[in-house]
């Protein structure tokens, strides 16, 4: 058996399988929430799912409270390279904290990380939704029906850019991401290039930066807009077969 590392090759000394797991990424949270309930007692201000989550806060995914994670004596601490910063897993792992920082920038790759999440960190059964979401989101790349722009933030307008799994969701749904080729993976671009004739639709999710009938749509004059559940275009997890389900519907329409 090679030696335990996770998604960035760090190798991590667990002699059992951890029975206290604490998550400062939402997807994941969901995601062990929802397949091994018992061993999650800590999750960042942003788990909103499963509804009604119980287990104690410790802030945010870019400034978690290390002292609560401490306080909550965990046997790990799941992280993500892009959502959580380096410096916040090197002071947990000096204070004798395992983590496991998972590295998710395609759907393929977010599944195939959640599988070895289970089998060697949390030492179970990879989930069933696993190999539903392959079979849904893992066969040939259909050809584009349209192009997109996905802002995630405004005021300065912030876009979904280059290598990111949002844009891999989309162009496995049969989106072009406008701003796939951006030298950024979420630049800041001004409004007028993404309210322009060569994008087909904006779509606004309602997070990070919560979108809604009206915050939003009333900067765009050109583009049609469509307002879209912001967990089944940023979240890798439970919720993929319903992404699926939710993108087939969408590009049906454009």
């Amino acid at each position: 058996m090679p030696p335990l590392a996770d998604d960035m090759g760090t190798v991590l000394d667990l002699d059992r399988p951890p029975r206290r797991v604490v998550s400062l990424v939402p997807s994941l949270t969901e995601t062990v929430a929802t397949d091994r309930p018992e061993v999650l007692v800590g999750a960042t201000d942003w788990c909103t799912h499963p509804a009604g989550l119980d287990v104690t806060r410790v802030r945010g995914t870019k400034n978690p409270d290390r002292t609560a994670i401490e306080r909550l004596r965990p046997d790990l601490v799941i992280a993500n390279k892009e959502e959580n910063r380096e410096l916040d897993v090197t002071r947990l792992r000096a204070a004798g904290v395992p983590v496991w920082v998972t590295v998710i920038e395609t759907v393929p790759q977010a599944l195939e990380s959640i599988a070895r999440l289970f089998t060697r960190a949390l030492g179970a059964p990879v989930p069933p939704w696993v190999e539903r979401a392959r079979s849904l989101w893992s066969g040939a790349v259909p050809e584009p029906v349209a192009t997109v722009a996905v802002p995630i933030w405004r005021d300065p307008w912030m876009v979904v850019g280059r290598s990111t799994f949002t844009g891999d969701l989309l162009r496995r749904a049969g989106l072009v991401n406008a701003f796939g080729a951006h030298e950024g993976r979420y630049p800041h671009v001004p409004l007028e290039r993404i309210d322009r004739p060569e994008v087909d639709a904006v779509l606004l999710p309602d997070e990070p930066y919560a979108f809604g009938p009206d915050d939003g749509p009333e900067s765009f004059r050109r583009t049609p807009v469509r307002l879209v559940d912001g967990r089944l275009l940023t979240w890798y997890g439970p919720s993929l077969p319903e992404a699926h389900a939710m993108l087939r519907r969408l590009t049906a329409t454009l």
